[in-house]
């Protein structure tokens, strides 16, 4: 939380989308941002709503997806590469401080939930920090949303 996962997304986005690359751009929170009755799973919903909206995808001809989402364990990137059957998975880890990603949180969670959210930024990034899941990190802090786009996409081939 607090990285910039979804501006970064947006922005890696149009810049495939300015040079025609096809692709698809997923907030994967998202699609499971939902309260949901007593036996439902969240995450369950959310992985399988992942696997039919790319399913929609797909069926256009699309094989790039970006998609924005703190992978927290090897189970969660695998549920991810089973609901969109990729062959090819490329990780990236969007890195900035602890204290700029609790400001950018609480900046932006301004609700009942706001101190909640802050204090999950450590949580979430400890675990980020264990699963050590990605293929490459890149710094997502005093720069400018198009440089660290650019080199997302870069680093990971797409450009």
């Amino acid at each position: 939380m607090g990285s910039g996962k979804t501006a970064v997304m947006a922005e890696a986005s149009d810049i495939l989308a300015l040079r025609g690359i096809p692709h698809a751009a997923i907030d994967l929170d998202m699609l499971g941002f939902a309260h949901l009755p007593a036996g439902a799973e969240n995450d369950d919903v959310m992985y399988r709503n992942l696997q039919a909206v790319w399913q929609n995808y797909a069926a256009l001809g699309v094989d790039r997806l970006l998609l924005a989402r703190a992978i927290e364990s090897r189970n969660h990137l695998d549920r991810c590469v089973v609901a969109v059957g990729a062959k090819e998975v490329v990780v990236c880890r969007l890195a900035a401080s602890l204290e700029t990603m609790q400001e950018r949180v609480g900046s932006r969670e301004l609700g009942i939930g706001r101190n909640k959210y802050v204090e999950r930024v450590k949580m979430l990034n400890d675990a980020v920090d264990h699963a050590q899941l990605e293929n490459f990190a890149v710094i997502n802090e005093g720069r400018l949303l198009t440089e660290v786009a650019t080199e997302v996409l870069e680093s990971a081939g797409w450009l």
